[in-house]
């Protein structure tokens, strides 16, 4: 059996997560490991530290020792920690966007060039995925417009059991974005909210838990 640990920042990213793996692999075994802190202190201090990358290092070389199979980090704000991990085992790792990010790039651009709005819960995530998006973009050659909007206090409500109020934000940012031709959900907590979104939206509206379980397990299984 396949066992993947799952690296989160957030509780929030459990359980999204965990519906994806139940409906698009269930097989997998998974191994769920939790610092909280790490967004607590992102937030606190406004940018990466080394200290923070160290940490990811460390999580990962844990899950290595626990004979995992690959990696799978949920949290979206610590890409080039991500990376700096991912070079530190010989485990395949995954980055908790980058299934999604591939999929919006292959979204079909009427006027040629790719309109994407980016909607993101947790400020700051948007500076880090935008710079990844845009560097995926212009290594295909593919010319982008990214549209991006931060949801206050909707992390908020979804910490107090409000998931339908949560929903609604996001819905109703989604309605004030620009045109665009593919709509993104920075964060793997806002993934329930996804139908709410589509339903306000022609375009298609991706989440990243169950993007992020489709790409692992064609990788792992090559099916």
């Amino acid at each position: 059996m396949t066992r993947i640990a799952l690296i989160h920042a957030t509780p929030l990213a459990v359980a999204p997560i965990a519906t994806s793996f139940a409906q698009l692999w269930p097989q997998a075994q998974l191994q769920n490991m939790l610092d909280d802190s790490l967004s607590v202190d992102r937030a606190r201090d406004g940018q990466l530290t080394q200290a923070m990358t160290q940490r990811f290092v460390d999580l990962s070389q844990y899950a290595h020792r626990c004979d995992c199979d690959a990696i799978l980090f949920t949290c979206s704000a610590f890409g080039p920690a991500i990376e700096t991990a991912g070079r530190a085992t010989p485990l395949p790792t995954f980055k908790p966007n980058q299934a999604m990010f591939d999929m919006a790039l292959a979204t079909h651009a009427p006027t040629g060039v790719l309109r994407v709005g980016l909607l993101a819960t947790f400020a700051p995530s948007i500076a880090s995925m935008a710079a990844e998006l845009e560097h995926m973009a212009q290594q295909r050659g593919q010319a982008l417009v990214l549209h991006s909007a931060h949801v206050p206090e909707a992390m908020d409500d979804l910490n107090q059991g409000q998931a339908e109020l949560h929903h609604e934000k996001i819905a109703r940012a989604a309605t004030q974005l620009p045109a665009c031709d593919v709509l993104l959900l920075a964060q793997f907590s806002m993934a329930a909210a996804q139908p709410w979104v589509q339903r306000q939206s022609v375009v298609p509206v991706l989440s990243s838990p169950d993007c992020a379980v489709t790409a692992l397990r064609q990788r792992m299984t090559h099916v």
